[in-house]
């Protein structure tokens, strides 16, 4: 455990009564701002200078929201595991865990080259603006490299400590922090498998599936469950259950968002529709495909996805993702994509959870997978 003590700011109200997982997901933004007002207002204390560039590009960052998917899986996990009466605890949980996707957010698109993030320009591309319109001294991208960087650690330092807040005051704290620190080292490792295969020009399924797995179906889904359930003291069985349907849903949503990251709008998705195959960035969809053109025989299309080819150009992007759609890649990922739903769906069943936690699972793995109504917007 960290040695922090809980702050004096105002408690989380009490969420009784009739929870879902909608009502879990609205909790926790009310539950962000409040978080974000303290941290705010502990920066301002710290430095003006740094609160007005760095804190409160995190803080923007963070309200303008994802889906808060990681708060409602958490909410099953707890619900799953025989969590019932005060929610607070897993409200406050969720907060965190959407801290700690905004960490990786600024790392991701920082590593990436990413220009675009919830529809507003990336953090490391306002620090750029930032230095040039103040007539900063020095290169613009160093500053705006390392100025991401410290933002990026910002919100997992503010995530660590609410997730710590928590666990203190849980009587199943212990666990429910070093499910926290296993999540936070997959999250490292992924992110460097990633970068790891751009630079060798990996391009292997095994390989993608081991970069989607680390980098983002155990945080995004499979953590979130089992930290839910350690919050009600999930017993084993219940929590190897829950862990098997996170990794297949974890996978599904990942899967969907390459899909999105390839044939998206960006308008609806807030991030750019080519960046992965601008960079010929190892995703399973890019893998499928190259192996299905290899043992087709079509060289042509095999060249077009090759991983080690230069970064392709507007007409490039263009022929990739037609390649990918005669190879059938697309075809072959949306099927993997409702086998690895209904797998999650089958693995949840197993908790022996109520049939309305059942179904509000399944809503979710929809919504992540892409098969609901919600799916064709932003994926993280």
């Amino acid at each position: 455990m960290l040695g922090l003590r809980p702050t004096a700011a105002e408690p989380v109200r009490p969420v009784d009564g009739p929870l879902t997982a909608r009502d879990a997901a609205r909790a926790v933004e009310t539950e962000l701002l409040r978080v974000l007002d303290e941290n705010l207002r502990r920066a301002r204390d710290t430095d003006p200078v740094f609160a007005r560039d760095v804190a409160e590009r995190v803080a923007a960052l963070v309200r303008r929201g994802g889906k808060r998917l990681r708060t409602a899986f958490a909410w099953c996990g707890w619900r799953a595991a025989g969590g019932s009466g005060c929610a607070a605890q897993v409200v406050r949980t969720g907060a965190a865990l959407e801290l700690v996707q905004a960490c990786a957010l600024v790392h991701d698109d920082l590593m990436d080259g990413s220009p675009l993030r919830r529809g507003a320009p990336a953090v490391h591309v306002e620090f750029a603006r930032m230095h040039e319109a103040a007539r900063m001294a020095g290169p613009a991208e160093a500053f705006a490299t390392s100025a991401a960087v410290l933002a990026g650690d910002l919100a997992l330092a503010w995530a660590d400590d609410l997730l710590t807040e928590t666990a203190l005051g849980s009587p199943h704290g212990q666990l429910l922090h070093r499910e926290w620190q296993a999540m936070r080292g997959e999250m490292v490792a992924g992110q460097y498998r990633d970068i790891r295969a751009q630079a060798t020009g990996a391009s292997g399924v095994e390989d993608a599936v081991v970069v989607a797995t680390l980098k983002s179906a155990l945080y995004t889904v499979e953590r979130p469950l089992a930290l839910g359930a350690r919050l009600a003291g999930a017993d084993p069985a219940v929590l190897e259950a829950l862990r098997s349907a996170g990794r297949c849903a974890g996978l599904a949503f990942q899967l969907r968002d390459d899909l999105l990251g390839t044939f998206g709008d960006p308008a609806l998705t807030g991030k750019p529709a080519d960046d992965d195959l601008r960079t010929r960035k190892l995703t399973y969809l890019l893998a499928v495909g190259l192996r299905l053109a290899e043992a087709s025989g079509d060289r042509e299309a095999a060249d077009v996805l090759a991983p080690r080819g230069p970064s392709a150009s507007d007409d490039g992007v263009q022929r990739m993702r037609a390649v990918l759609e005669r190879t059938g890649a697309r075809a072959v990922v949306e099927s993997k994509i409702e086998e690895l739903a209904a797998a999650s769906l089958r693995h949840f069943h197993r908790t022996g959870a109520e049939q309305a936690v059942r179904r509000e699972f399944e809503a979710l793995v929809e919504r992540a997978s892409g098969a609901g109504p919600e799916c064709t917007g932003e994926a993280a």
